[in-house]
């Protein structure tokens, strides 16, 4: 029977790797350790804590706090393992079989082999199939495709800010996760497809508000803005204690002057709601959005109307400009140093 000497020699080397300076071992067992940062228990070793630290996403979810130099320098050993891999693999080094072509049997990757005591056929498995760690990290492969996407918004017109909008970094990753041979949707897909299930994602998440609006009350909400075609478009938004959501948007180009059409419009949306969910209408302070208000209030008794606090502000704040000498100079003198690029303390 085994002494058990040889044991500790391989624990010992196993020791050496530089991902235990940053994790904690589970009851004694190398193939479990609980990460020191976030403190998630991860089974398979240091492999998978590695890319954990690592941020690489393979196999894995990634640390959000670990330290930026502990995952520099677990990048740049996972880096360097996956460099040495791929060297073994241009030599025709089969790492997943102990077997020759002729039948003979080769010989299995010594300790020193394995970079921080991990195995290089635990790691190179499925090479074929999977993207290789090293493509990740390099730089110029980046540079590529950071141009091509710069590329597809420059021809196409899209915002620089759309660069910015969460859906843009998910829909980046989700094509990072899946790997090279994605397959983009096709113009009916967008078209149809995928655009009938938002609709219907989006409908479920309206009848969860509504349930809400029947249980504690909402709020209907109308915010008024003129397009470049000079139409004037008013968004109805409902509000309770679930959120805000976006009801619709009106042409009112011919009825945003007359009160009874102003009324007829405010008084079909809380049917929309229901009167009975419907606690209040908040709108602008404008003579006839008051007198349809208070049309809407004679008919509908369980409702009241409240004016706009942004744009009383907004029309106190005009008041200011207009009817202030100091405050009109003053806005004068800095919309004229604004035009002329100069930056000057008021």
């Amino acid at each position: 029977m085994d002494s058990g000497g040889g044991d500790s020699t391989k624990k010992g080397s196993v020791k050496k790797d530089p991902a235990w300076n940053h994790c904690i071992s589970i009851d004694g067992k190398s193939r479990n350790v609980k990460c020191k940062y976030c403190e998630k228990v991860l089974a398979g070793g240091t492999y998978r804590l590695k890319h954990h630290l690592a941020c690489t996403s393979k196999d894995v979810g990634a640390c959000l706090v670990v330290p930026e130099e502990v995952k520099n320098l677990i990048l740049g050993t996972v880096s360097m393992l996956q460099q040495n891999l791929i060297k073994k693999s241009m030599f025709g080094v089969d790492l997943e079989s102990n077997v020759s072509d002729s039948g003979n049997f080769r010989k299995r990757p010594s300790q020193e082999e394995s970079v921080g005591g991990e195995s290089s056929s635990s790691i190179f498995k499925r090479r074929g199939s999977q993207t290789t760690i090293n493509s990740i990290f390099k730089k110029s492969e980046r540079e590529d495709t950071c141009q091509q996407i710069a590329l597809f918004f420059y021809n196409n017109v899209i915002p620089f800010n759309v660069a910015r909008s969460e859906e843009f970094t998910k829909m980046v990753e989700m094509i990072a996760k899946h790997g090279p041979g994605i397959k983009p949707p096709s113009y009916h897909e967008i078209r149809v497809k995928y655009l009938k299930q938002k609709v219907e994602k989006t409908n479920q998440i309206l009848e969860e508000h509504r349930l809400c609006w029947k249980n504690y009350g909402c709020t209907i909400m109308t915010d008024g803005w003129t397009d470049r075609k000079r139409r004037t478009i008013l968004n109805f938004l409902v509000n309770s204690p679930k959120g805000t959501v976006f009801l619709k948007s009106i042409d009112a180009s011919d009825i945003s002057k007359t009160t009874d059409k102003i009324f007829k419009m405010m008084d079909d949306v809380v049917e929309e709601v229901g009167e009975d969910n419907v606690m209040q209408i908040v709108t602008d302070n404008a003579a006839n959005y008051k007198a349809a208000g208070d049309l809407l209030m004679q008919k509908r008794r369980k409702l009241y109307l409240t004016p706009s606090a942004a744009h009383c502000i907004d029309l106190m704040l005009e008041d200011f400009g207009k009817k202030i000498p100091l405050h009109q100079e003053t806005i004068s003198n800095g919309c004229l140093h604004l035009r002329s690029g100069n930056l000057v303390s008021v």
